[in-house]
């Protein structure tokens, strides 16, 4: 009877430590999900900011539309990425139209002193800065998540569940990229 009790009491021991182990990944799953939610507030922020601006440097940069050309072909792929994969990846090549975009602006101060581009770039840069946290936070709940699909024991059960290593928000831009100057050529 005794034996039996404690194969009893581990059974239970390990079916409450598996259900303990899904109930966590589950959790950090939707915290992760949640925290692109978040980015996806701003990005529909940034979104539809993006064309106020085109149109405000549109007057002033004529000659400059192979860079608008991009911003507005890189927001329109924002627009319609579809999974986290998909929003990541048009999300780097929008960021990149729009570093671009600040370098052509550079070019031309009568523009930067107008009331309504500094008003948008104010928008932009407060959204930007909102944006950066929010992808710090999905980042950070990214690495808890994928931190317990990796470890033992949670990683022997997360592959049976079919929870699997997420990737990071990555703007995609090389450490080399972000250290060099921004080319201004007038």
């Amino acid at each position: 009877m005794s034996f039996g009790l404690v194969i009893l009491v581990a059974i239970v021991i390990i079916v409450i430590a598996i259900i303990s182990i899904y109930n966590s990944l589950v959790r950090l799953r939707n915290n992760r999900e949640n925290a692109f939610a978040d980015i996806d507030v701003h990005l529909k922020q940034r979104h539809d900011l993006i064309p106020q601006l085109v149109e405000c440097v549109k007057g002033y940069v004529k000659h400059e539309s192979e860079t608008l050309k991009a911003v507005t072909k890189a927001r329109a792929g924002a627009m319609t990425a579809n999974t986290v994969d998909e929003k990541i990846a048009a999300e780097s090549k929008l960021t990149s139209a729009l570093n671009g975009l600040k370098v052509t602006l550079e070019a031309y101060p009568d523009l930067k002193a107008n009331q309504n581009f500094i008003q948008l770039q104010e928008e932009i840069a407060d959204i930007e800065n909102k944006l950066a946290a929010s992808r710090r936070f999905f980042n950070s709940a990214t690495k808890e998540y994928n931190n317990q699909v990796q470890t033992f024991p949670a990683n022997i059960f997360a592959s049976a569940f079919g929870f699997h290593k997420e990737p990071m928000f990555d703007v995609g831009e090389s450490r080399a990229s972000l250290e060099e100057a921004p080319k201004v050529q007038f």
